[in-house]
């Protein structure tokens, strides 16, 4: 496994003010990323009292039924003891979702490890699961290559209800049968039988997609003890009860300040992220199994669609009695991170950072102070296939990654056309013209009128040799299939739909190629946390 840490051009403008110690940008946020903010974070979180007793109850009572491995065990006891803990999270997608849902967790693991050393206190890693998210849209799917074609697969169960990820029964016939098609999509290596029933028997586990996720993530990671938690867990709904209490109370004041941050960094050109509005409640109310967003207007907090009205006591009174009922949403969700858990640092991705972004004066109106936020590994892999790919066509990784793959691929398929052929079709084409004008012409000097019989004949004499041409670039292209699918092969594992890999392929994909050791072996690689983008060699 081999590591190169390169600088490639980001559209991210938020992104990239981050890394700079004097854009603008670090004026939404309470720290700027560097060694004396983790000092000073940690020196801050010794003044903040959290019930670590419960908390580690509630991680423990989740994470038990898919298994604790003893470094597991060991971060729990630390948590219970007082840890500070470095924290990130996804939503629970289907065989994890894509990469970066694994480059976040190993961001979370690294940072943790590199804080333990540089604090010399105990840093735990912990996975926030957004089991609460009910866009099953958007974590139902995955892409393979099939061939060499970016392919979408997804599970073949809708509901048109807004059901929970974490309350989403999985119809595990048609789930084995999503990850049956991937998997051949893989195809055979060594390790792809072993691999599957692995996958299959966590799946034969599972009820739910959260289930599933959080089974999958346990197995990844069962080395290096990443502490879960789901965000919808009842028990933990349980614990969030008097922080849910604190977001309704001051509801309003948290609405109209995002509203006003927002209008700062939009004028400070990083655009509108959340769209807020004051009449946000920025919670969700979960009625019959669907979970509807809430606004406040006129003294109530209201959803039109699931028929629910009610003042700010009543909702007061859900929360103390029934907080299974609520759950939280973009601008909420680092809020009650923030009292719930002792988050030394956030790690998140480019989204994550334009949300976080509006929301300093919120945690302020809560008496709180915004962690530091770690921007996300990103990573490429690299299979020997494609190396040897890059090599032979005597491309980078980089040149593809900006878009060589396709250019290399138009240039080659025009260098092996038959110019002669070409060369006699336009000459036939220029003939036929000519003849037809000299046709025309005398038919006009005799007073004859077919102009349209004329127009129609010649454009059907023009498409078949059109037609002709086309055949002829068919058989030249299938004469040279075996480049030409080189460079689409490329061009998915480097770039697929035109994006990063991160965000198209999931794990497996690659753990198919190197084995159950990647994540391992990937956690032993110098991967520091900064604008760089690593490329790794399989």
């Amino acid at each position: 496994m081999k590591l190169e840490q390169i600088s490639l051009p980001v559209n991210n403008k938020l992104l990239v003010d981050y890394w700079s110690e004097e854009a603008p940008i670090h004026q939404f946020f309470d720290y700027q990323y560097n060694d004396e903010a983790f000092k000073e974070r940690a020196k801050y979180l010794q003044n903040k009292a959290y019930d670590a007793k419960e908390l580690t109850a509630v991680v423990r009572g989740y994470m038990t039924k898919f298994g604790i491995t003893a470094r597991a065990q060991e971060h729990l006891q630390e948590l219970e003891a007082g840890a500070l803990a470095v924290v990130g999270g996804q939503q629970a997608g289907v065989l994890t979702g894509p990469l970066y849902s694994v480059y976040k967790a190993i961001t979370v693991i690294l940072l943790a490890k590199e804080q333990r050393e540089h604090l010399q206190k105990p840093v735990v890693p912990m996975f926030w699961i957004a089991g609460e998210d009910h866009d099953l849209e958007e974590i139902n799917h995955t892409y393979t290559i099939a061939d060499a074609q970016v392919k979408k697969r997804g599970y073949s169960e809708r509901s048109r209800r807004k059901t929970m990820a974490s309350t989403t029964k999985l119809n595990k016939e048609a789930m084995a049968q999503f990850v049956q098609t991937v998997f051949y999509d893989f195809g055979e290596t060594a390790y792809t039988e072993s691999l599957l029933q692995n996958v299959l028997a966590h799946l034969e586990k599972s009820e739910t997609f959260t289930d599933f996720f959080t089974a999958l993530m346990n197995d990844l990671f069962k080395n290096h003890g990443l502490l879960m938690i789901d965000a919808a867990d009842p028990a933990f709904r349980a614990y969030e009860r008097a922080y849910f209490m604190k977001i309704i109370t001051h509801s309003e004041t948290i609405a109209r300040v995002v509203v006003a941050q927002e209008e700062k960094l939009a004028a400070a050109g990083y655009g509108t992220p959340i769209e807020a509005s004051t009449h946000n409640a920025n919670l969700f109310y979960v009625h019959d199994g669907e979970r509807f967003l809430l606004e406040y207007k006129d003294g109530y907090f209201s959803n039109v669609l699931a028929h629910v009205k009610m003042t700010k006591d009543e909702l007061m009174e859900v929360a103390r009695n029934t907080p299974e009922k609520l759950s939280n949403n973009v601008v909420t969700r680092p809020l009650m991170q923030e009292m719930t858990l002792p988050v030394l640092a956030f790690v998140g991705g480019p989204g994550e950072l334009a949300y976080w972004a509006t929301l300093k004066d919120a945690f302020a109106t809560l008496q709180l102070q915004m962690p530091i936020f770690a921007p996300r590994l990103n990573i490429t892999l690299k299979t020997a296939q494609t190396d040897t790919l890059l090599v032979q066509h005597e491309l980078s990784a980089v040149d593809v990654m900006m878009g060589g793959a396709a250019e290399h691929k138009e240039a080659f398929i025009a260098s092996v056309q038959d110019e002669q052929a070409t060369k006699q079709l336009v000459q036939m084409e220029r003939t036929l013209l000519t003849q037809y004008e000299q046709l025309e012409a005398h038919l006009a000097s005799e007073g004859l009128h077919l102009n349209k019989v004329m127009a129609k004949n010649k454009a059907y004499h023009v498409q078949q040799l059109n037609y002709v041409q086309q055949k002829i670039a068919q058989q030249v292209a299938e004469k040279h299939r075996v480049a030409i699918r080189q460079y689409d092969l490329l061009q998915a594992e480097l770039l697929p739909n035109d994006g990063w890999q991160e965000r198209a392929y999931n794990p497996y994909h690659y753990v198919n190629v190197y084995g159950d050791s990647l994540i391992d072996e990937l956690l032993l690689l110098k991967l520091g946390i900064n604008s760089h983008h690593n490329i790794i060699s399989l």
